[in-house]
């Protein structure tokens, strides 16, 4: 089929760039012909709460991306729109995971569907916020009214996506992130990161925002019994928020931990990413609330057991006692789930259940679900 993909893409950063370049690569292997349309402008400098939105990673080979969507110019989403309906596209395939973005996506895929031919899937991380803003529902409906079916990869997501339309809507996992490079040793990892290899690691990773829960882990890291185990906490990704940063320092300072806690809080680049996973011996993520994480995929791709909270589709796919733990949403709770990992034999075959357990999320499993969707196939 011919393809479109609307969202992010290099040389925009970050985990919606990377699922859509990944996605881009399985559907041309799968025989389509692939473009994504990304943006020329995804957020106004005021409103992006990071250092920068561009990578100086070199672009993804083979794949064709067209850098063309304004996403606060209506003009641009008419044009963009025209040109689309114009290739008559088979499918579009577009991420939703802001209400930001929902006049800018449902007006240019109206206006791409006017040729009676294309067809519309929407890939939904989040149909209502993390952090929510005036104008999201009415922003949501507009958008959502342009979609033919939409796949989710979290229950909790797709009962979410229920309460606003009764159009086709499916569950399945998110994908492993297998676009990373191969793991090395804990040595050489901890060489690059100036860490000392023999201690134990755990790890944080990914942007840092409220709801992440990093202020949790770090409760959880003044606990005696984390500091007479020995145990240190990476944490690696950019802050969103400079009132978490000072939060999060805050309890750094309280509790001494500075010796403990490793904070590199500069974006990571793709080609680093794999140093930090090979450093820890487990990935923590301590959310407050959530609906599916890449994280979780990433962890899985560097076969790394997890420690996450029974919150949102997380324990979908963390079996606990099989790949890692499932903790409530509290400091205690972490805290016993990340001693829980030290203590000899306490998840046995763990590595042989992390490998079966990541057969599970395949993108071939992914996109067949995908087509299923919106074409019945």
């Amino acid at each position: 089929m011919k393809i479109a993909i609307l969202g992010t893409a290099h040389p925009l950063r970050g985990g919606l760039a990377a699922f859509n370049e990944r996605l881009a690569y399985q559907l041309q292997e799968q025989g389509h012909d692939v473009v994504i349309y990304s943006f020329s402008l995804q957020y106004p400098s005021f409103l992006f709460p990071g250092k920068t939105q561009f990578t100086n990673e070199p672009a993804p080979s083979g794949l064709k991306i067209k850098t063309v969507v304004n996403s606060v110019n209506p003009l641009n989403w008419l044009s963009v729109g025209s040109s689309m309906n114009k290739e008559k596209y088979d499918l579009v395939i577009v991420k939703y995971w802001l209400p930001f973005m929902g006049p800018a996506f449902g007006t240019i895929l109206r206006r791409a569907k006017k040729n009676k031919h294309t067809r519309v899937l929407c890939i939904v991380d989040n149909i209502i916020p993390h952090e929510q803003r005036p104008g999201d529902p009415q922003f949501t409906k507009y958008f959502i009214k342009a979609v033919d079916a939409f796949v989710t990869m979290s229950k909790d997501v797709l009962k979410d996506v229920k309460t606003f339309t009764d159009k086709p809507a499916y569950f399945t996992p998110h994908p492993v992130y297998d676009s990373y490079n191969a793991p090395v040793s804990k040595q050489a990892a901890c060489e690059k990161l100036k860490l000392d290899p023999n201690k134990k690691y755990i790890l944080f990773f990914g942007f840092i925002r409220e709801y992440k829960g990093l202020d949790w882990l770090l409760e959880a890291m003044a606990d005696e019994r984390i500091k007479t185990a020995g145990i240190e906490l990476i944490a690696a990704g950019e802050y969103y928020n400079k009132d978490v940063a000072a939060n999060n320092n805050k309890i750094i300072e309280q509790h001494q931990l500075k010796s403990r806690v490793h904070m590199s809080t500069d974006f990571i680049p793709n080609s680093e990413v794999r140093y930090y996973f090979s450093a820890a011996d487990l990935v923590v993520q301590p959310y407050k609330h959530a609906t599916q994480s890449g994280i979780t995929q990433i962890a899985f791709h560097f076969e790394k057991p997890m420690v996450v909270t029974n919150v949102g589709g997380l324990a979908e796919v963390v079996p606990d006692g099989k790949v890692g733990f499932v903790a409530e949403p509290n400091p205690t709770a972490i805290a016993d789930a990340i001693l829980k990992f030290y203590e000899p034999g306490s998840i046995p075959d763990l590595q042989s259940h992390i490998r079966e357990e990541k057969k599970k999320y395949t993108w071939e499993t992914f996109t067949k679900v995908m087509m299923n969707a919106v074409f019945g196939l």
